[in-house]
């Protein structure tokens, strides 16, 4: 959510910062609609002024016995008056805050203007890609390969782009996610948590989610909905709260299910797990001082780098430019990872700073100690990482020539004694 004070004094600010995301100018008709709404709740408080008047010139007739039928009639037009502009009131509102909730956060000045993926800039790269002594397959002929990933029977349950993990598979995925939360809340200052996984429509709202991508949620019969990311639970958890100064940052991580309904990703990514409706992921969520968001974004990324570091596997971080960037971020990296499979690097992680966007839609606020006035928070997200696009990185830059598929060092501690993924496990 905007603030409608910074539109106020800086409309052509905030045109510019639109016109970078590629979209029209918004601040006339917000302001417009602004303009509309402050004039409803100024004739509501002139007439509400004149009608306490007017009561106590109806009591002073009264008093004297003197005809007060005038200003009786006259409060009685007043009242209707109040109600007709208290309705404007909250009709206008209502409409400035749909006009400001279907509107994206603003770039921040150093994101590089483009349209598309296209257009990102690396920022940086780790490891190289090995050079494998024989063709490499992609992680679906792997795992079916192995016997250990079905997806004629997953479709047979739920359909397309849902898979079923068995066997010493099952256990590198479930690996993947205990080292991350592991590493996370061990050496990075991460607060394990457990959120739940249906959210109400407020919550959702609250992160930018509604009530824009509503199509790409599943939405229970009973007015839930099934979080797209941990994100949305763990961000909400400071929502329409004054937090201590002292408190901050406060940084938390999950490991949850995702449901995602792919409504825009139609034929992309149909083969193996790369895009499914179910997958899990270790979620990083940071709250902080606005001092503190960019040093925080940085600090953010690096956690989740370091999840690749230690699995040796090689990546490259991109700035996201201001076509490619999400609904409620400022600044977006994008962490990608090597995939020999596909001979090319693709995404496993998003760290965002949304400034205090996602804070003015919950109403999540800091009180520095001693002092009466508050001041929205800062919240950052970055998945730290996906799961089972980390489960794809790893079989197909651990794989080997027969088809097997080496476990690497830091996950040993986690499997159970198993060294090599073979065929029947």
């Amino acid at each position: 959510m905007h603030d409608i004070r910074f539109i106020r004094e800086n409309p052509q600010a905030f045109d510019a910062g639109l016109a970078r995301r590629g979209l029209p100018a918004a601040s006339r008709e917000i302001l417009d609609l602004d303009q509309k709404r402050r004039a409803a709740q100024t004739a509501v408080q002139e007439r509400l002024a004149r009608r306490n008047q007017a009561s106590k010139e109806i009591g002073q007739k009264k008093a004297k016995k003197e005809d007060a039928a005038e200003l009786m009639a006259e409060v009685a037009r007043l009242k209707d008056e109040i109600t007709t502009a208290e309705t404007e009131d909250r009709d206008l509102g209502k409409a400035l805050e749909d006009v400001l909730a279907g509107i994206p956060n603003l770039p921040a000045a150093d994101v590089p203007e483009g349209k598309s993926a296209d257009d990102n800039k690396e920022v940086r790269r780790w490891g190289e890609p090995a050079k494998l002594a024989f063709t490499p397959k992609d992680h679906a002929d792997l795992g079916e390969a192995l016997e250990l990933m079905d997806f004629e029977r997953a479709a047979k349950i739920s359909g397309a782009r849902f898979t079923v993990l068995s066997g010493p598979l099952a256990r590198l995925h479930r690996a993947l996610g205990q080292f991350m939360l592991d590493l996370h809340t061990s050496e990075f200052g991460y607060t394990e948590t457990d959120p739940p996984i249906l959210v109400r429509d407020k919550a959702a709202y609250g992160t930018g989610n509604l009530p824009k991508f509503a199509d790409d949620l599943f939405h229970t019969t009973t007015d839930y909905w099934l979080i797209p990311t941990a994100e949305v639970a763990l961000t909400n958890l400071v929502a329409d709260e004054i937090v201590d100064e002292t408190s901050l940052p406060r940084r938390y991580t999950a490991l949850t299910a995702c449901f995602r309904a792919e409504a825009g990703a139609a034929g992309k990514d149909t083969r193996g797990i790369l895009r499914q409706h179910q997958f899990y992921k270790v979620e990083l969520v940071s709250v902080v001082h606005p001092d503190q968001s960019n040093d925080e974004h940085e600090r953010m990324t690096g956690a989740a780098e370091e999840v690749l570091k230690r699995l040796k596997i090689p990546y490259r971080t991109m700035l996201l430019c201001t076509g490619d960037m999400g609904f409620a971020s400022r600044k977006t990296y994008d962490i990608e990872v090597w995939l020999p499979g596909q001979n090319a690097y693709r995404e496993i992680s998003s760290c965002s700073n949304c400034g205090d966007f996602q804070a003015r839609r919950m109403n999540a606020r800091f009180r520095k100690p001693g002092e009466k006035g508050t001041q929205f928070v800062h919240t950052l997200n970055g998945s730290g990482l996906a799961v089972g696009r980390t489960l794809i990185a790893v079989m197909e830059n651990y794989q080997q020539a027969d088809g097997s598929i080496r476990v690497p060092d830091v996950l040993k501690p986690y499997m159970g004694g198993i060294e090599v993924i073979g065929a029947g496990g």
